[in-house]
C-alpha cells in the first residue's frame, strides 16, 4: 500500500445553498483511534441526507466531521489501537457518520463490512447508506416477513430500490409506486409485482385492488405530506408503515381514527445520529443474512450514474432532478 499522506482532497460545504456550494478542499487525512480503521476512498454514495446537508437542513451529530458522505468503499491503510476485524490492504466498505466526500475517512471498524465478492469498489459503496436504513426500517421496526404485501413509496430512489429486491428476496409481494412510465417498468423489473405511476394513478385505490382488499402490510414512505393519510388507507389491519423522510414536507391535515380502527404501527427513525454499538448490530445482520444473496447476485445495488469526487456538485444536481434510478456514486 502506498504511504498515508498528511493531507488529502475532500468536498466541503463553503456555506448553505445549492449545489455550487460544494468545493474542493485540503483537510488533513484522519488518523484512526481506539477501534477505527483509516480507508483510502475509491468510491463514496451520494444520498439525500447530503443534499439535506449542504441546504442547511441537516446537521452531522455531535462530533461527526463537517464533510458530507455517509458511505464509502475502499482499501484500509492504516489501524487505530485494538482493531481485530480487518488488516492492512482489505476492501472495505462503511457507514460513516460523514466525512464520505474525501479520499480517506477514518470509522469504527464495527461499521465497516468486508466487500462482498464479485462487487466492484463502486457498487460497495452504494450498499451502506440504503442497505442499513432498509435493513432496519423494514425488517426490523416493521417486522416484514415472508407472505406479507410490502408498499414502497419512491421505488427507484436508492433506498426503493434496495427495499424491493430485499422484500422480494424474503418472501414478500411487493409494490412500488413511481413517477414515470419508465421508472415504473425499472420497479418491475427490480422485483415488483405492480408499480403505481403516481401522476396517474391513485396508490390507495391501485393497492386495494390488487390486494383484494387487504392492503399494504408494510409501507416504507419518504414522502409524507399527503401520503401520510393515504397511507393509513392503504396500509392492512395491524399493518406497519415506516417514515425515513419528508420531501413533501412534515405537515399534513390527518385523520388519526384509521391507526386505531386498523390497529396501525406508525414508525419513524433516522440512522446518522444512533451510536457505533446500534449500527453494529445492522452490520452484523446485514452481513449474516443479506451479504450471501449479494455474493449469490440475487440482490445487487443499481447504480444510476457516478462522477468525479470533483464534480459532487453536479452528481447533486442529478439528485435534485430526480431523474435517477437507483444510486448515485461519487469516484475517487
Amino acid at each position: 500500500m502506498n504511504a498515508v499522506p498528511e493531507t488529502m482532497t475532500a468536498i466541503a460545504i463553503s456555506e448553505p445553498g445549492g449545489p455550487d456550494v460544494l468545493q474542493p478542499t485540503q483537510r488533513p487525512v484522519p488518523h484512526p483511534f481506539e477501534h477505527e480503521i483509516l480507508i483510502q476512498v475509491a468510491a463514496a454514495g451520494v444520498n439525500r441526507p447530503d443534499v439535506a446537508q449542504r441546504q442547511g437542513h441537516y446537521p452531522p451529530p455531535k462530533g461527526a466531521s463537517d464533510l458530507p458522505g455517509l458511505e464509502v468503499a475502499g482499501h484500509v491503510v492504516a489501524l487505530g489501537r485494538n482493531v481485530t476485524r480487518f488488516a492492512i490492504g482489505d476492501t472495505v466498505t462503511a457507514l460513516v457518520a460523514g466525512g464520505g466526500y474525501a479520499e480517506y475517512v477514518a470509522v469504527h471498524e464495527s461499521n465497516a463490512l468486508p466487500v462482498p465478492k464479485g462487487l466492484s469498489l463502486v457498487e460497495a459503496a452504494a450498499l451502506p447508506e440504503t442497505f442499513f436504513t432498509v435493513w432496519h426500517n423494514v425488517f426490523e421496526r416493521c417486522g416484514l416477513k415472508a407472505g406479507d404485501v410490502f408498499l414502497m413509496h419512491g421505488g427507484t430512489s436508492g433506498i426503493g430500490t434496495t427495499a424491493i429486491q430485499l422484500a422480494k428476496a424474503f418472501g414478500a409481494t411487493v409494490l412500488a409506486t413511481a413517477g414515470s412510465a419508465e421508472k415504473c417498468a425499472a420497479c418491475i423489473e427490480l422485483g415488483a409485482s405492480h408499480a403505481i405511476n403516481y401522476h396517474t394513478e391513485d396508490f390507495v385505490s391501485v393497492v386495494k385492488a390488487v390486494t383484494d382488499g387487504h392492503g399494504a402490510d408494510v409501507i416504507l414512505d419518504m414522502v409524507g405530506g399527503d401520503y401520510i393519510e393515504r397511507n393509513f388507507d392503504a396500509a392492512a389491519l395491524d399493518g406497519h408503515i415506516g417514515q425515513i423522510a419528508f420531501l413533501n414536507g412534515p405537515i399534513a391535515d390527518v385523520n388519526f381514527t384509521r391507526l386505531l380502527a386498523k390497529r396501525l404501527t406508525l414508525t419513524g427513525s433516522t440512522l446518522r445520529p444512533r451510536t457505533i454499538a446500534f449500527k453494529a448490530g445492522i452490520a452484523r445482520a446485514l452481513q449474516e443474512k443479506v451479504w450471501p444473496l449479494i455474493e449469490r447476485r440475487e440482490v445487487l445495488p443499481r447504480i444510476d450514474a457516478t462522477f468525479p469526487l470533483l464534480q459532487a456538485a453536479e452528481a447533486h444536481r442529478r439528485m435534485e432532478s430526480s431523474g435517477h434510478i437507483g444510486k448515485i456514486v461519487l469516484t475517487v
